[in-house]
């Protein structure tokens, strides 16, 4: 709060008392009144004034000093109710109490959408568990009558399974805590499923599935590094070239605090200027724009999830030469600080 500002906004008060006083002075100068008593009513008045202009300044200034220096320290600026006192003076009572009322509502309202959107989410994960059954008997329908059916249609249902999973996965992100359990897994193990999972794809495609060295433990959530392979996977397959020997090569190597996990390809690659928004929601860049099933939200989830597992992704890449995706594990234990 400040002074200059204060007596800005006092100036019609400030107005009125300095018409007052001159209005004094005309009478007492009527009533000839001796100049010395003149001189000390109107510097009594003088100081008196000024005292009242100065004793209301300083005892707002510290409840609005207060007020605003904890809004800029708050990360979430609506608490700030809980950090400062109940001022003395009227108009700030008026102002504290318009603002807890305001944050009262607020806070109902806020949990009404939450509740809201927690059976909304709980909603669309039961309902694509019942979607996943009939999926699951189509693809092992296709798998069982090979012959019978359009490489195409089992291709698109694969594809449909994937999306599914990337929603069902985005969902339970926001909440992972409640969905993980870290302990020690079998790397190799985890590689091995997700190129079973894509192996039709991989061999439509004619993509070679490289797997070296990666006989390592890791403190993870298999299931989830199981999804988060399993996207990066999916983009190395879509942003495919069309070249005679395409691969997806997966390996890894032990350094001394740390197991880093490499999946690299000789795909499309990512333009430099795209790569720094990689991981941004709905970010699909050069090439996504180029493709209708692109969505921007796999990488995302991938981080988001990779910093709550306490794991490092990255992402190197060359246009038209190679994309490589570093995952980096801590060793021995999950709270090791990567450096």
């Amino acid at each position: 709060m400040k002074f200059y500002r204060y007596v800005q906004d006092k100036m019609l008060s400030i107005f009125l008392v300095g018409f007052y006083i001159f209005l004094l002075f005309l009478l007492l100068v009527a009533f000839h009144t001796p100049l010395s008593l003149v001189l000390v009513i109107l510097g009594l008045s003088f100081f008196f004034s000024l005292s009242v202009l100065l004793i209301n300044y300083f005892r707002k200034r510290k409840f609005y000093y207060d007020f605003l220096s904890n809004i800029e320290k708050l990360d979430q600026s609506y608490l700030v109710l809980e950090m400062i006192e109940k001022p003395e003076f009227y108009e700030g009572q008026l102002l504290y109490q318009a603002l807890y009322d305001i944050n009262k509502s607020m806070i109902e309202n806020v949990k009404k959408e939450k509740e809201q959107l927690s059976d909304f989410k709980d909603y669309i994960e039961m309902w694509i568990h019942e979607v996943k059954v009939p999926l699951a008997s189509l693809l092992l329908t296709f798998q069982n009558h090979k012959n019978r059916f359009d490489r195409k249609v089992q291709t698109q249902v694969h594809r449909l399974e994937n999306e599914v999973d990337q929603v069902l996965y985005y969902v339970r992100s926001e909440n992972a805590e409640k969905d993980y359990f870290i302990k020690e897994t079998d790397l190799s193990k985890v590689v091995k499923n997700v190129g079973l999972k894509n192996m039709d794809d991989l061999l439509d495609h004619k993509i070679s599935y490289l797997v070296e060295n990666v006989n390592y433990p890791v403190m993870t959530d298999s299931k989830w590094l199981e999804f988060i392979l399993n996207q990066v996977v999916n983009n190395s397959i879509k942003y495919r070239r069309n070249i005679k020997h395409s691969y997806i090569k997966v390996s890894a190597y032990e350094k001394e605090r740390e197991v880093v996990l490499v999946i690299e390809d000789n795909g499309m690659g990512i333009p430099s200027s795209d790569l720094p928004q990689v991981f941004e929601k709905t970010f699909t860049g050069k090439n996504g724009r180029g493709s209708s099933s692109s969505t921007g939200m796999g990488l995302n989830i991938c981080k988001n999830m990779c910093q709550k597992l306490g794991h490092e992704i990255t992402i190197e890449s060359k246009e038209k030469v190679y994309t490589r995706v570093i995952l980096r594990f801590a060793k021995n234990s999950y709270f090791d600080v990567l450096k």
